[in-house]
């Protein structure tokens, strides 16, 4: 009894708290721990319908869908074959036959979300999988692919796998709606002792000249990642590119810039130079995987987020957050409360942390520890537009047009229309509308006032008592670059 009255405390002390008017808040989605495998579509649309709702709720603006785990694909494709982690066989394709990429799409899109598609870039084949279809590109082409640990692995080293991965985002990105593409930390495999990686053909091959394996091996990646950016971009340059690397980039021991944990590196182990990436600017935002607790002895939280907000905010920097580790730890400055509530003042602290991506998102459903109770009360309980992109582009539409009240057989609804633009920039896809009672300033940077992020032109005004209040509307394009604001006053 007396924990859960220090978190309503807790959380009752931060309600208060500021909220931000951009801020990516979103959570991960994953195939490949089977949880959608044989579910079929009804029961997968069920189960995905209720996440999506209760997500919604609590303040989550983006989803990151899995639709690519081993070379396959959650999608129709003409490239790779259906995923086993939704069929229960590599190949078969879903009966009754449906997409559910485009059907998340559409769901998160009427929900005023983003989706981004998850793909992992080299894996060819899982531990778990035995048996993979005739199409895949480990059968059909063997030689691309070496063995390690169980898996199988499309080969960084041979630049014919470079161009094939891009061919499947290109597909993606080029029929489907998406908002952004996402590659989380798998890039050459996760080391084994004792187990080389079986490349030395490929380096006798394609050194270049690079006398030491691990900067050849890191620049096989590199060259990808570029590559990939440019693919997606030269396509549709608002969808974002964003990557989820392992948390730590490198331990002190190994660099003068490394941060003083003990653990595995991206940049040593995975062969991943998260920090080129960052600073050439080949990712539109950087999730860095920081599932650790604070005080954690190999790799403390407290210590990561400051080293990654130190050298990673050339691009939107956003924190992996595990909702279960997160809630079993206690505060080690409040063991009566978990750490949450500290996790979030060390978030607070850092000026280029912009967002939170939750692991996992039935976890964040499932609310252990009130954890989502407290976004919904507190940290997140007003809508957020998304992180500027202004790398991207910095133009934005015209205001809304023609606000007018309009009394329904539903009530009172306040109606717009859409501004004119003809270039992408120029569109408008969502509307934010702000209320502001009679004697507050109009003030949009407020973030207080915001009372809808929609995809309508028309937001149903509340019945009240006839007070007068000023609703202002701007318009957002791809980007969620924001027009000015058009205003009008309304009794309601």
């Amino acid at each position: 009894m007396k924990k859960i009255i220090l978190l309503l405390a807790a959380m009752l002390a931060f309600t208060a708290s500021a909220q931000r008017k951009r801020e990516f808040r979103g959570a991960w989605i994953q195939c490949v721990n089977g949880q959608f495998q044989g579910l079929g579509m009804q029961r997968m649309q069920q189960t995905l319908t209720y996440q999506l709702d209760e997500l919604q709720k609590t303040g989550v603006n983006a989803i990151i869908f899995q639709v690519r785990a081993e070379c396959d694909a959650l999608y129709p494709s003409n490239i790779e074959p259906w995923s086993r982690f939704l069929t229960g066989t590599q190949g078969m394709p879903p009966s009754p036959y449906w997409d559910p990429l485009q059907w998340m799409i559409d769901q998160c899109h009427a929900r005023g979300m983003e989706l981004h598609a998850w793909i992992n870039p080299y894996r060819a084949k899982t531990k778990t999988t035995t048996l993979l279809a005739d199409n895949h590109i480990a059968l059909q082409q063997p030689q691309r692919c070496f063995d390690y640990d169980g898996l199988k692995i499309l080969n960084p080293g041979i630049p014919q796998n470079r161009d094939y991965i891009c061919q499947v985002a290109a597909d993606i990105v080029t029929r489907y709606d998406i908002d952004g593409i996402h590659m989380d930390d798998y890039f050459y495999p996760y080391p084994v002792a004792g187990v080389p990686i079986p490349d030395d053909a490929q380096y006798n091959t394609y050194n270049g000249g690079i006398a030491d394996r691990g900067d050849w091996r890191r620049n096989n990646v590199s060259l990808f990642i570029k590559q990939f950016y440019e693919t997606v971009h030269q396509l549709k340059p608002w969808v974002k590119v964003g990557i989820s690397p392992f948390g730590i980039y490198r331990n002190k021991r190994n660099s003068p810039i490394g941060s003083n944990t003990n653990g595995l590196q991206n940049y040593d182990d995975l062969y991943a130079d998260v920090l080129l990436w960052i600073n050439n600017g080949w990712m539109d935002y950087c999730v860095p995987q920081l599932y650790w607790e604070i005080g954690h002895k190999a790799a403390d939280y407290a210590t990561l987020i400051g080293w990654w907000n130190q050298y990673a905010g050339g691009r939107p920097l956003y924190i992996g957050e595990d909702v279960e580790r997160t809630v079993k730890n206690a505060d080690p400055r409040n063991p009566n409360q978990h750490q949450q509530t500290a996790k979030h003042q060390l978030y607070e602290q850092m000026q280029n942390v912009k967002g939170t991506v939750l692991w996992y998102a039935k976890m964040a459903v499932d609310n252990p520890g009130n954890y989502s109770t407290m976004l919904r009360q507190s940290y997140w309980r007003t809508p957020a537009l998304q992180p500027e992109a202004t790398f991207i582009s910095k133009k934005a539409p015209k205001k809304p047009r023609k606000l007018k009240p309009i009394w329904t057989p539903d009530g009172q609804v306040l109606f717009w229309k859409a501004p004119k633009g003809r270039r992408w920039e120029r569109e408008a896809v969502q509307y934010v509308v702000y209320q502001f009672k009679k004697g507050e300033k109009v003030n949009t940077d407020d973030a207080s006032h915001i009372v809808a992020i929609t995809r309508n032109t028309f937001y149903r005004l509340p019945q009240g008592n006839g007070e007068k209040h000023t609703y202002v509307v701007t318009a957002l394009n791809r980007l969620h670059n924001e027009s000015k604001a058009a205003k009008k006053k309304v009794k309601c």
